[in-house]
């Protein structure tokens, strides 16, 4: 079965059990770029179908469009809401044309609905129609970067939810490990000592800085061109328009949405993305940071570092029996690379804005969407399968630190730079240790080096009177 539809280029045959229309299954055959389609972004599907019940309440409202019309739009957006006709969302995308095959895939789906939920066939427009009465007041140029935005809003609460989780378990490991004293190291170099309770609060203070950036990003999201229409002269709609749809946006959503200070602008200046793309990349900077610790923490466990144990997720090798990689780290660096490529389109994208309108804004939202669900889906990894379940080695830190060279540092305030340098360097010759040597070249008494190279004398200012030569 099918049905015959048509727009100005001329008339398609559309199976008859689908709910979108011509426009759609144009772009079907125009686009076929990633695999990825509308429907499989749920958050966009959901924030396209609240500004288009928004603006079906607005125009009733307002008096321009018929209570009925409004109705079955508003039970047809419900219905989206809910999860259903999920299946229908099927333009790529990356697609041509700002988005105009997202926003028709939208109209046509939700006016075939309410079709059929008023009596009628799908493809009787001449009742409820995709451009007259779902599109109206709107354009896709203020409809589809809106509906990004309020997307954006829902993808970055999910990745609030995981950075705040985040936070809280790297706090609760850094108090578990006060007592546990390791080698600091700058440039992978021996420097001093510190604690694995330093560290993971350090980690902490940048997950901290990063939910502070979610906030702000956050803000710039809730700024929208909705009542902007074609160019942000708002040509087609009601003069109260603009005002009173983000109302009912923001009432919808639970969210404080509203107008740009200026419309035109807004349509054409997509920088608010790329400042929050940059946040992310931001959060995927900390975030290799963190894991690339992790890695190198972890690693021997005989050979290396060996100062944490990752959890054992899974063999690492099919041809050396017993070795165990730290998958958790690295994929956790893969999906932060990720942020950081799409932190690139959607600034090659952005600046792409030519006059009042940027068309290819739709790799600006696959990128975005991309970045927010890797990074959400990285935070959540990385934390549950790597920090929650890894171990301290408590024994070979303090070992490490012991057998350190980097410890003479602590001798400067009563020996000096040169001696304590001299000192080094015969350790290093020598392997001895630094006490040791200090001790033979009586500088120090036994009981003042044991106090100085206490460890835990190292971990916070310890200034002295310095000895005099």
């Amino acid at each position: 079965m099918a049905r015959t539809e048509h727009d100005f280029i001329g008339e398609l045959e559309i199976p008859d059990n689908v709910y979108y229309g011509v426009q759609t299954f144009r772009a079907l055959h125009n686009f076929r770029m990633t695999g990825q389609r509308f429907g499989d972004y749920p958050f966009f599907v959901k924030a396209f179908a609240l500004v288009k019940k928004a603006a079906a309440l607005t125009n009733k409202e307002l008096g321009v469009l018929d209570g009925w019309i409004a109705d079955a739009l508003v039970g047809a957006c419900d219905q989206v809401l809910q999860g259903r006709y999920a299946d229908q969302f099927v333009v790529d995308m990356l697609q041509g044309g700002a988005g105009t095959s997202t926003n028709m895939n939208m109209n046509e789906v939700l006016v075939n609905v309410a079709l059929e939920m008023t009596g009628h066939h799908k493809g009787e427009y001449q009742y409820i129609h995709p451009n007259d009465h779902g599109n109206l007041g709107q354009s896709t140029n203020d409809t589809y970067p809106s509906s990004i935005k309020v997307a954006a809003v829902f993808y970055l609460k999910q990745l609030q939810e995981e950075l705040e989780k985040f936070s809280q378990v790297l706090k609760q490991r850094a108090a578990e490990f006060t007592d546990v004293i390791k080698m600091g190291r700058t440039e992978l170099e021996d420097a001093v000592p510190t604690t694995l309770a330093n560290t993971f609060n350090a980690f902490a203070a940048y997950i901290d800085a990063d939910l502070q950036k979610v906030t702000l990003a956050k803000s710039l999201m809730q700024n929208l061109n909705l009542g902007g229409t074609a160019i942000g002269t708002g040509i087609n709609c009601h003069p109260d328009y603009a005002k009173r749809v983000n109302e009912h946006l923001s009432t919808l959503c639970g969210i404080e949405f509203k107008n740009a200070p200026n419309l035109i602008a807004a349509t054409q200046d997509t920088s608010d993305f790329v400042t929050v793309s940059a946040l992310l990349r931001t959060c995927a900077v900390h975030l290799i940071k963190i894991a690339n610790d992790l890695r190198l923490m972890n690693s021997g466990p005989r050979c290396g570092l060996g100062e944490i144990e990752l959890p054992k997720m899974q063999p690492g090798s099919s041809i050396m029996p017993g070795k165990v990689n730290p998958v958790i780290p690295e994929v956790t660096i893969e999906g932060c690379y990720q942020v950081m490529g799409n932190d690139l389109t959607i600034t090659l994208c952005s600046q792409r804005g030519e006059f009042e309108l940027n068309a290819v804004e739709p790799g600006i939202a696959y990128a975005l969407f991309n970045s927010l669900n890797i990074l959400t889906n990285t935070v959540r990894t990385i934390n549950e399968f790597a920090v929650k379940g890894l171990k301290p080695r408590s024994a070979e830190c303090l070992k490490a630190v012991m057998n350190s060279v980097g410890i003479v540092t602590a001798f400067n305030p009563f020996l000096g730079y040169e001696k304590s340098a001299s000192i080094a360097k015969e350790a290093l010759q020598t392997g001895k240790a630094v006490g040791e040597i200090c001790a033979e070249r009586g500088y120090l008494s036994q009981d003042e080096i044991a106090k100085i190279l206490e460890p835990r004398n190292m971990l916070n200012p310890q200034m002295t009177k310095k000895r005099q030569s």
